[in-house]
């Protein structure tokens, strides 16, 4: 065969780069992010720090479904006893308002990408916030009076 040598040569580089991503990340494992937690305007969260970092997805949906779906209660109460609204932009943003430092960075870090602001009013001013605790819901920009 013609030229085998510099097609073994061509073949090794191409492997070398190819697989040097692994290579040069061998051993090396990616620290996960350090939250800023919220300063507590509540007692305690709706549920352990444990649950909430791995399952709090799987939450949202059952309040989604429950509250949406089967007309369910839009409260709830703690573990600790403490009644708290089942309600993302009511419930738990009004504690994590921080999108960028505390939701964004667990969400880049697991390569996630959720679906909330598809229909909820996503977090980026004062005002926005504050008009979560009106008498109003916003839906997809549509201003719903309770």
């Amino acid at each position: 065969m013609y030229g085998s040598g510099r097609i073994i040569s061509a073949l090794l580089v191409f492997v070398g780069l190819v697989t040097f991503p692994i290579w040069y990340n061998a051993g090396k494992a990616q620290q996960p992010p350090v939250l800023q937690m919220p300063a507590a305007e509540h007692p305690e969260c709706v549920r352990d720090v444990l649950y909430m970092r791995t399952s709090h997805m799987v939450l949202l949906n059952e309040w989604r479904d429950d509250i949406l779906r089967k007309s369910g209660p839009r409260f709830g109460v703690t573990t600790g006893g403490v009644r708290y609204e089942r309600s993302l932009q009511k419930g738990c943003m009004s504690c994590h308002r921080d999108k960028q430092n505390f939701c964004a960075q667990c969400h880049v870090y697991t390569a996630v990408d959720p679906n909330c602001w598809d229909c909820h009013l996503e977090p980026t001013s004062e005002e926005a916030l504050l008009s979560w605790t009106n008498e109003e819901v916003i839906l997809n920009e549509e201003v719903i009076l309770k």
